[in-house]
C-alpha cells in the first residue's frame, strides 16, 4: 500500500538526515490522516477496501501537487524564486508515491474508449464521460488536465 511506501520512505529520509523530505512526508501523512478524520464523519460510515485506501492516498497526493503548483506559479509572479523552488522539491518528494501518469496519447485513447462505450456525441454528455473517466483512470490521470482534454474531444 503507498502508506506503508510513505511511512518506509520518512523512516529513511529521517535516518539519511533529509530536513525537506521529511517535513514533506510529514505533510503527506498528516493530510492523509485529515482525510481519514473527514472520513470517518458520521455523513460517511462505509468501510473502505484497501483498493479504496489507496484511492484516497492518491486524491491527497493530487491535491497536494496541485495546490503546490499553484503556489509555484504566485511564487514566480510574486519574484519570490526561492519559495517557489522549495514547493517543486516537495512536489519530487510527492510524485514518487503516485502511479505512473498517462501520457496525451493514453489519454485521449482512453477518453475515445468511453466516448464511444457511452455513446456520447456532444458536450450535453460531458457530465457522463468525465464521471467513466474518473472512476477508471482516477489514479493515473490529473482530472483537471483530463476536463480539457474530455471538452475537446467532445466539441
Amino acid at each position: 500500500m503507498i502508506r506503508d511506501d510513505i511511512k518506509a520512505a520518512l523512516i529513511t529520509a529521517m535516518k539519511g538526515g533529509d530536513k525537506a523530505g521529511t517535513a514533506t512526508l510529514r505533510l503527506v501523512q498528516s493530510s492523509i490522516k485529515n482525510r481519514d478524520i473527514e472520513a470517518r464523519a458520521p455523513q460517511s460510515r462505509e468501510g473502505k477496501a484497501p483498493d479504496d485506501d489507496n484511492v484516497l492516498v492518491v486524491e491527497v497526493l493530487q491535491k497536494m501537487i496541485k495546490q503546490r503548483r499553484e503556489s509555484i506559479e504566485m511564487y514566480v509572479k510574486g519574484g519570490r524564486q526561492e519559495l517557489a523552488d522549495a514547493e517543486s522539491a516537495e512536489i519530487v518528494v510527492i510524485e514518487q508515491f503516485l502511479p505512473t501518469q498517462l501520457d496525451e496519447a493514453q489519454t485521449a485513447a482512453a477518453i475515445e474508449a468511453i466516448k464511444t462505450e457511452l455513446g456520447a456525441s456532444g458536450m450535453k454528455d460531458m457530465g457522463r464521460v468525465m464521471a467513466e473517466l474518473k472512476a477508471r483512470h482516477a489514479s493515473e490521470l490529473d482530472m483537471s488536465k483530463a476536463s480539457a482534454a474530455v471538452k475537446a474531444a467532445l466539441a
